[in-house]
């Protein structure tokens, strides 16, 4: 089984820059979507939608053109899931899980803080109030795919410019540990890509300003969780920062499943 996770920064943007012809031809079983940018309405034309795949997104209601998160899936999924029970976070459009017998696939939009102190501590609140909902999800007895952007670092290995970034949001230390806390041990989420790569150095995101990507300053921030279950199913895993579709690159992950 092959899934994709990609932050598109605007689905059509991505979209007009090939990112559907490229997708196609990763022979995925998944893919999912995050910072869509859009209404369903306005992407459901078959320039959107590959032969083949359905689509299910969870779109912002609170602000259009903002956030948004999607499911594309070859097979039909037996349930959809697109809200959590906090509308400050489901609002935003932030999160939709598919459900494949015992396994899930979740497409997640953890908040960015680097606007400035208020969305800061908007994204610690979703921090605390996420924690014992994933410590749920990793003892319910099923498998999970956690797919998505967190705009978090997990450790040195994760950024370039490890020392110049340690009060920057994406890189505190109250966020690092939050989210290496919850892959702590062997009971913990696996990190898919660390889990294939124990000293890799590979990037999914890159600043726009200067030269970041053409110099690869960049930031793993982009991930697939997996719960222990699913840890000796890990068989490959790429990330695909050219073609040039978002400052984001494609996160590519194959299971033995």
């Amino acid at each position: 089984m092959r899934i994709v996770s990609f932050n598109a920064n605007g689905v059509r943007s991505a979209a007009g820059k090939g990112f559907f012809d490229w997708f196609v031809a990763q022979d995925a079983d998944v893919l999912c979507l995050q910072e869509t940018k859009a209404q369903e309405h306005q992407v459901s034309g078959p320039e959107f939608l590959p032969k083949g795949y359905r689509a299910w997104f969870k779109d912002a209601t609170t602000k259009k053109g903002y956030s948004g998160v999607a499911i594309y899936a070859r097979r039909e999924p037996d349930e959809v899931r697109s809200g959590l029970g906090w509308a400050p976070f489901d609002d935003e459009g932030r999160y939709i899980e598919a459900r494949f017998g015992n396994l899930s696939v979740v497409s997640f939009y953890i908040p960015s803080g680097s606007s400035g102190e208020t969305r800061q501590g908007f994204k610690f609140q979703v921090m605390d109030w996420l924690a014992p909902i994933l410590h749920h999800w990793l003892h319910s007895g099923r498998d999970y795919v956690l797919c998505g952007d967190w705009n978090i670092v997990r450790s040195e290995l994760d950024i370039t410019n490890w020392k110049s970034n340690q009060k920057n949001s994406g890189c505190l230390p109250g966020e690092r540990d939050w989210l290496n806390g919850l892959c702590a041990g062997d009971e913990g989420w696996v990190d898919a890509y660390r889990a294939l790569n124990a000293e890799g150095r590979d990037y999914t995101w890159w600043s726009n300003r200067g030269a970041a990507r053409a110099n690869n300053v960049g930031w793993r921030i982009d991930y697939q969780f997996v719960t222990p279950s699913l840890r000796d199913r890990l068989r490959g895993c790429s990330i695909h920062p050219t073609p040039r579709f978002s400052d984001h690159a494609p996160f590519v992950v194959d299971y033995a499943l």
